[in-house]
């Protein structure tokens, strides 16, 4: 069936709702929106789907969250009736349509006769995990798109575990979507089945969840000294992370002071341009209440609020946006800093990156004598370590971190975290305090005991209905020959992700990146001068992701010898072809 007949099936179906009708009808002559709404099905991956929101098999709307939770349902099934009985935690964020995706979810899963424990009000991520791990559920479901623009939103299915879905669990729900082939079939619950399956998160699990929190403290004292006249700016950015980051922050002792035009849960997050506080700009709002109020710290995060986005203070006076590597080595030194001092850091204690994220890691991991760990881009790669660890009691994980500003102490939850990351960054800056220093000073201290290292990353998008396609022929194709140098900066190993192989330049020899490593497509290039540049498509967006970690001197010197290597890396990609 062409794209035009499966357009002209679902306007005429009677099942079809009439705001979906209406919008259809829309759209009825205009043929290269019908193609990219019709002209594929939205692809559902190893973090789930995410989309444009809007009618048709390409974007996300209730149809194609019903069609994906009753491929969802039709897995649990197979795994008996007590999978059946434990069921589904479900949250959504402050996204349009979260509310309305998070019941259609729920209702699929009660005409499955399957058991739905859904929360009464927006909740984070890490909120949703810890809820999948204390109820005992089967698995869990997230309404987000995250960091995505207002047009976005999504859905993240998560394991029994309280980490997003394995890959061979995720294959098997993909292969029952797609035996559905009637997007508008899935039948609704009656009477019965809503009443009996569909249920409300008991209150009881947000407070047991900020209880778990607390005990990750490590430094009440220099709370208590400080955190009373500690002045931290906190935005939520219209998300969900209001109520538990203040929550957790007061609880601790320390009273932020929110941007008021910011804690209302706007579907347009109408005061930013996108809701990713990895950007200054998203948090220029809160640094300019920081500079009315005089407060040294910002904080930021996301509409599901499992990324972390902090501005500090400068030597001149000025707030400086802390990139995510730079939160996340200054977390990973003030943690192992803070478990050295007293005495509780584990003899197998272990961290761990994805393989994007900055290489200063590696040094203070070397420090402390902890073991550091990388995997690829995704939370559920550190879950799925911790998982291990949590049965083989091999390592005990202390920290994990990505550079996209995700950070997780703990294993309450097993995702990015930003309700804990607050906590402990906040009290981070009352820590450094009692030493008469700034989080800012610490910063340029690791910088000077460690040397110099300068982490950037440049997101090239793709458009059109073949996006996917088009960044992963780019990425292929720089396997075929890979590059010897960038500028001036010559390549000494080349990792190829795909294969798990790496290619010393040199002598062309192949030998294995690490055992029974995940594969993922990705092109790494390790430079002669310790420096890296990768190259990765974004799992979730139609963006091709480059990575730079520079290392140098100085900032001066990292700084003109990134310009010169991004200037390369693009000059290669956009000789690389794109799909026809």
């Amino acid at each position: 069936m062409s794209y035009n007949d499966t357009f002209k099936k679902w306007l005429l179906d009677p099942r079809i709702d009439a705001d979906s009708r209406t919008e259809l009808a829309q759209i009825a002559s205009d043929s290269n929106e019908i193609k990219m709404r019709f002209g594929k099905e939205l692809e559902f991956g190893t973090a789930g789907m995410r989309g444009t929101i809007g009618v048709g098999t390409n974007k996300m709307n209730i149809y194609t969250v019903k069609r994906a939770t009753q491929g969802l349902a039709d897995f649990i099934k197979t795994k008996g009736e007590k999978a059946m009985q434990r069921g589904v935690v479900i949250s959504y964020d402050t996204r349009l349509k979260s509310d309305v995706f998070a019941m259609a979810a729920a209702e699929t899963l009660a005409a499955n006769n399957i058991t739905s424990h859904v929360f009464d009000d927006v909740h984070p991520v890490p909120m949703l995990s810890y809820a999948v791990r204390q109820l005992k559920a089967f698995a869990g479901i997230m309404i987000t798109a995250s960091h995505n623009p207002k047009e976005y939103n999504g859905y993240k299915v998560y394991g029994e575990d309280g980490a997003q879905m394995n890959p061979d669990d995720t294959d098997v729900v993909v292969s029952f979507i797609n035996r559905i082939s009637d997007y508008l079939g899935p039948v609704k619950p009656n009477s019965l089945q809503t009443g009996k399956y569909i249920k409300t998160v008991p209150s009881k699990i947000d407070k047991k969840y900020y209880k778990e929190l607390k005990k990750l403290a490590l430094s009440p004292k220099a709370v208590k000294t400080h955190g009373k006249k500690l002045k931290l700016v906190y935005t939520p950015v219209h998300g969900s992370g209001y109520v538990p980051v203040t929550t957790i922050l007061k609880k601790i002792g320390i009273n932020a002071t929110a941007v008021k035009e910011q804690t209302k849960k706007d579907t347009e997050f109408s005061t930013v341009a996108v809701p990713n506080p990895e950007y200054k700009e998203t948090l220029a709002m809160g640094i300019d209440l920081a500079q009315k109020i005089g407060a040294t710290v910002v904080f930021g995060t996301d509409p599901d609020s499992d990324r972390l986005g902090v501005a500090v203070k400068n030597k001149e006076g000025g707030f400086e946006a802390l990139s995510g590597n730079q939160v996340g080595i200054l977390l990973l030194d003030y943690i192992l800093t803070r478990l050295s001092e007293d005495g509780a850091l584990p003899a197998n204690a272990a961290v761990v990156k994805s393989f994007v994220s900055t290489s200063m890691a590696k040094a203070i991991c070397a420090k402390y004598n902890v073991k550091l760990f990388e995997v690829p881009v995704g939370f559920k790669f550190i879950g799925e370590k911790i998982k291990i660890w949590e049965n083989t009691h091999e390592y005990t994980f202390v920290f994990g971190f990505e550079e996209s500003c995700g950070y997780l102490r703990g294993t309450h939850a097993r995702d990015k975290d930003a309700v804990v990351a607050s906590m402990l960054t906040a009290e981070m800056v009352c820590y450094y305090a009692t030493k008469n220093k700034t989080v800012f000073d610490r910063l340029q201290e690791i910088y000077d005991t460690y040397g110099y290292v300068l982490d950037s990353n440049i997101s090239i998008p793709f458009t059109g209905l073949n996006a996917m396609e088009d960044m992963n022929l780019v990425v292929n194709s720089l396997k075929e020959k890979p590059a010897a140098k960038f500028d001036i900066y010559k390549v000494s190993t080349v990792r190829d992700y795909s294969r798990n192989v790496k290619i010393d330049i040199e002598t062309g020899a192949e030998s294995e990146i690490e055992k029974s490593f995940p594969l993922t497509n990705c092109i790494y290039y390790e430079l002669e001068n310790g420096s890296f540049i990768c190259v990765r498509p974004s799992g979730t967006e139609p963006k091709l992701k480059i990575y730079f970690s520079v290392k140098a001197n100085n900032k001066a010197t990292a700084e003109t010898a990134l310009a010169k290597m991004q200037a390369a890396a693009k000059k290669l990609i956009n000789a690389k072809p794109k799909a026809e």
